[in-house]
């Protein structure tokens, strides 16, 4: 009797008999195959991977045996995950899995998927990575499956959820699959390009942080540690002959030279190799055989080595690459043990609501520790010594600046080391960005509005007093740079800075001071001595980066008596505590009143803007206003003060000062800045306010024209000051041709849109 068989199916097929309860199979990834089936629960998810079999075992055996003691870098989120997997192995691994395999085509086929999986990407979990069409992973509960397994994880993919998988809940780099990439890039260090990478997990209860940043330096092969510590031990000891000029260039030879002849020594196949070669070599004179082609070891693998020996030696070992990262705004390596920790500027991970996601400061968790107090302690000394500042147990802590090679950036930071440091050395790194900001920048960022801009522009002009003040963090010192420019061109502006250079004056005639601590008071230049140099230098304006010191402050207070005009910033987030930090100090609170106006820059979710601006009056002026007003009393002396400007809750910013020009219905003057300036310059406050209203038009210009250059915007004000009217007529003819061809441009496209339509209608 015949039976006929019906002809084969695909098991997710309606029609299939066999498989009622597949409802999808596809292939994620060459070699493997995902089964979605029917339960009473809901969905189970299947994967099988390429059978290995019995050579490919023993071939696996190997890979581990021969691995065992290998750092292994691992995939930070899917993307990465399908990125190294269609990727593949690099040369230098290839060359080991030569070494180790005598298999079939087929079978390396196979090992070589299920040895990428667990060297290059994520083990057991790697199938769920790859698989585009899961959408969401999850741990899933506490439930426990009748042969007492579980939980087990839970994948929801575009079409069937939740499909349990055959693996469990607590299996090894489950976060990863949910991981999110933020942004890639590289990072240039002497010729090599380090990738860094800001992902954020969504996997609940694994860290607390969730943000996170890792630079992906090279991965090291069994061996690879002890050939770079042998390699740095012979440079150390090597000879030199002359002054080296570059050390970069140095390191870097003397490295590829050695490295190259220990690969090719330590190498047992380099020898049969070698003797191949040469035995090929004859043979191809009598075109017996093919000529061989030289290649002894995988070149990534020498350039691997090589670019952890100039990190250890030219650079500043773990710290290099985040010193070097033009989107980091802080770096801070707290203790042995602990991860570096990072914050990046918001254009990397974004402001607002979660911003990073890390806590309201912003900071993030590296993929960079410190494991031993030795190291850490070495590279402290080290950047410590690049200022020349020398740490030792009578100098356990110093405020130093970098300049690493190839850096643009302002880079100060703070190191100690474990002589006061409980749990080791530390450092605090500050990096400002190496494109200064303007203030036409700040008011499209909505830092501030262009009414403050102006009001500060008037006090750098006429050598009035503003102080910046706030937490650590808030963009003090970034406000405050982004108005040198408005102190004239032809003004001489003396910058003092404690121990680290912050200010930037892009003035020919500006000077930048700096004092320095040295174990020997001889050899120690302090604040004093830096204020009787200025003195000296006949200043128009005294910029004094940082208020915070008992010798910063008497040095402000001294250059509060000297007329001129005085910049600073120092951390008091509000007045009160401000009056408080001045009478700690051992000054009189008296003095304050010296002060035009005190800018409160916040820093909230992300975002870094002005909070409001006080200026500091008496008490006959303090009877004359009536807005957000206060009295702090401090050791039988009352300092009153007044808001100037404000920004609400709902983001919008608030000038106590009304009038037609700025768009009010009548003049109303809740401020007393005005009159200071009329007092100072001899003028009436009328003069002083239509200077404000003329001013602040062109700060509306530059914002409108987006004048971001600080360089573009100092010459545009420098032309002011030389012929104002000139320069206006100037813009104005800028902006009729601007406006010229953009009408121009118009015309022309809807003479473009006429002729299209036409045609189309005809045709």
């Amino acid at each position: 009797m015949t039976v006929d068989v019906p002809s084969p199916l695909p098991p997710d097929d309606a029609d299939a008999w066999y498989a009622p309860d597949v409802q999808a199979q596809y292939e994620p990834h060459p070699g493997v195959v995902a089964t979605i089936r029917e339960t009473e629960a809901g969905f189970d998810y299947d994967v099988r991977e390429p059978v290995l079999g019995a050579d490919g075992e023993v071939g696996m055996e190997q890979i581990r045996d021969h691995f065992s003691t290998a750092g292994r870098r691992r995939p930070l989120t899917r993307e990465g995950a399908v990125e190294r997997a269609e990727h593949g192995f690099e040369p230098k691994y290839e060359r080991v899995l030569d070494r180790l395999l005598d298999a079939s085509t087929a079978t390396r086929r196979r090992v070589n998927y299920h040895a990428l999986c667990e060297l290059r990407v994520l083990e057991a979990v790697t199938p769920l990575a790859l698989d585009d069409r899961i959408e969401i992973v999850d741990t899933g509960d506490d439930t426990v499956d009748e042969a007492g397994e579980g939980p087990h994880l839970v994948v929801h993919t575009e079409n069937f959820a939740p499909a349990t998988t055959e693996f469990a809940a607590d299996t090894d780099f489950v976060g990863r699959i949910a991981g999110e990439r933020l942004t890639r890039y590289t990072v240039p260090f002497c010729g090599f390009g380090v990738e860094v990478v800001v992902y954020r997990e969504h996997l609940l209860g694994s860290d607390r942080f969730t943000t996170k940043y890792a630079v992906l330096e090279p991965d090291l092969l069994p061996g690879d540690e002890a050939l770079i510590d042998e390699c740095k031990s012979r440079i150390w000891e090597a000879n030199v002959e002359r002054v080296v000029d570059d050390p970069r260039t140095f390191v870097g030879n003397r490295a590829r030279q050695f490295l190259s002849r220990r690969l090719t020594a330590r190498n047992t196949r380099a020898w049969v190799d070698a003797a191949t070669y040469r035995m090929k070599r004859a043979l191809a004179e009598y075109d017996l055989a093919v000529p061989p082609v030289d290649s002894r070891f995988a070149e990534d693998r020498l350039d691997d080595l090589v670019y952890y020996v100039l990190r250890d030696y030219v650079g500043e070992h773990i710290l290099t690459v985040p010193i070097r990262d033009p989107h980091l705004e802080d770096i801070e390596a707290n203790r042995v043990g602990e991860r570096v920790k990072v914050v990046p500027r918001t254009d990397i991970v974004g402001a607002g609501g979660d911003g990073v996601g890390t806590g309201r400061d912003g900071r993030v968790p590296t993929n960079l520790t410190f494991d031993e107090e030795t190291t850490f302690v070495n590279v402290v000394t080290q950047l410590a010594a690049s200022d020349g500042t020398e740490l030792n147990a009578s100098t356990p802590s110093a405020k130093v600046n970098l300049s690493p090679p190839s850096v643009d950036e302002t880079i100060r930071c703070a190191v100690a080391l474990p002589v006061i440091s409980e749990d080791g050395p530390h450092v605090s790194i500050r990096k400002q960005s190496a494109d200064a900001l303007t203030p036409i920048d700040l008011v499209q960022n909505g830092a501030l509005s262009t009414e403050v801009v102006t009001l500060l522009w008037l006090l750098y002009e006429y050598h009035g007093i503003a102080l910046f003040s706030g937490p650590t963090g808030v963009g003090k010192t970034t406000l405050m740079n982004a108005h040198m420019p408005f102190i004239p061109y032809d003004d001489r502006p003396i910058s003092i800075d404690e121990g680290s250079r912050e200010v930037r004056l892009p003035h020919e005639t500006g000077v930048s001071l700096t004092t320095r601590d040295h174990e020997n008071e001889y050899k120690r230049i302090t604040m004093a001595d830096l204020m009787t140099e200025t003195n000296y230098l006949n200043p128009d304006v005294e910029v004094i980066a940082e208020i915070n010191t008992p010798a910063s402050f008497e040095t402000f207070a001294e250059t509060l008596n000297t007329g001129h005009g005085v910049i600073g910033t120092t951390h008091a987030e509000d007045v009160e505590t401000l009056v408080n930090r001045v009478v700690e100090q051992g000054l009189p609170p008296y003095l304050l009143r010296e002060i035009d106006l005190v800018v409160f820059p916040r820093h909230v979710d992300g975002e870094r803007y002005v909070g409001e601006v006080v200026e500091l009056v008496s008490a006959d002026d303090y009877e004359d206003v009536s807005g957000r007003c206060g009295v702090v009393e401090k050791d039988d002396t009352e300092i009153h003060w007044n808001t100037v400007a404000w920004r609400d809750t709902s983001g919008e910013f608030h000038l106590d000062y009304a009038h037609p020009q700025l768009g009010d219905d009548s003049r109303r003057v809740g401020l007393t800045t005005f009159d200071r300036l009329a007092a100072r310059t001899d003028r009436d406050v009328e003069a002083v306010e239509a200077e404000f209203h003329r001013k602040h038009r062109y700060v509306q210009y530059l914002v409108r024209e987006g004048v971001e250059d600080v360089e573009t915007l100092f010459d545009f004000l420098a032309d002011l000051r030389t012929d104002e009217a000139a320069t206006v007529e100037r813009a104005s003819r800028q902006l009729e041709r601007a406006e010229r061809s953009e009408r121009d441009g118009r015309d022309e496209q809807d003479e473009w849109d006429a002729t299209v339509a036409t045609d189309g209608g005809e045709g």
